[in-house]
């Protein structure tokens, strides 16, 4: 039996995208999209797939449509309102959004009471592994930098995936050295200090879609875990996976390392 999927941001890259690999898979059924842009007109018209579904716009059309998980890539202020209307019609939801405060995810934990909620920072399995590894390795050394690259039109910074990566690298040492600079040549040469210090330099170029370094320095060593994104396709894997699996994890999960069992 399969389960049925819809869509928040259908209209954009990143649902397009979600809305072929759901559609692609067989345990998967795509049932509706929503999205501010392009109300009223076919999927396709916005890469998704051509299978006659138009795009909506409110919640209460993917309730109609039955879907019983829903994909949220959108931006905070939209998936802020969206969420908790998923969470009133008892539907799952996987959730790609970024931004989102401890007051917000607060908030996702008590609506996400009669269903459940994955709201990860990325969804390729590659940088799951990346922040997990960083995670294990932060106790064995002493000073760490972040390096992440995304394309030019990405409007915040550091990445999700970066401060995911070094509040849970912050969590598992507190022995890191400090930062001897003392003169910046030019102001931010150094990065931004994340938690315990740790620096975070945000790179955005043509040419780049998500990428990372996690450079980890101790005497006479250093280790740099590297991930690489270089097609949204990248993240549909993990997509895949959470609209699978969400149901078996009752209220919030953060990350998917529980689903991943790591």
């Amino acid at each position: 039996m399969t389960i049925k999927v819809g869509v928040i941001g259908a209209a954009g890259r990143m649902g397009a995208t979600v809305c072929h690999a759901v559609r692609a898979d067989p345990d998967l059924e795509l049932v509706g999209g929503i999205d501010a842009s392009g109300l009223g007109e076919p999927l396709a018209n916005f890469g998704g797939p051509d299978i006659g579904l138009a795009i909506g716009g409110t919640v209460g059309e993917l309730v109609g449509a039955g879907a019983e998980v829903v994909v949220d890539f959108t931006i905070a202020p939209a998936a802020r309102e969206n969420l908790p209307l998923v969470a009133a019609a008892g539907m799952h939801a996987v959730v790609g959004t970024t931004g989102f405060t401890d007051d917000d995810l607060a908030t996702l934990g008590s609506a996400f009471s009669s269903s459940n909620c994955v709201v990860a920072a990325n969804f390729a399995i590659s940088a799951v592994l990346m922040m997990r590894f960083a995670e294990i390795a932060a106790p064995f050394f002493d000073t760490a930098e972040i390096i992440e690259y995304h394309h030019n039109n990405k409007i915040d910074a550091p990445s999700g995936t970066a401060v995911t990566t070094v509040e849970r690298m912050a969590a598992a040492s507190d022995e890191w050295a400090a930062d001897p600079t003392e003169d910046e040549v030019y102001r931010g040469a150094r990065g931004g200090a994340g938690p315990a210090g740790i620096r975070v330099h945000g790179v955005r170029m043509h040419g780049m879609l998500a990428h990372q370094d996690v450079i980890l320095g101790a005497e006479g060593q250093t280790l740099t875990i590297r991930q690489d994104s270089y097609d949204r396709s990248s993240f549909m894997p993990g997509v895949v996976l959470a609209c699978k699996r969400v149901g078996a994890h009752p209220g919030l999960t953060l990350g998917l390392d529980t689903l991943l069992d790591i």
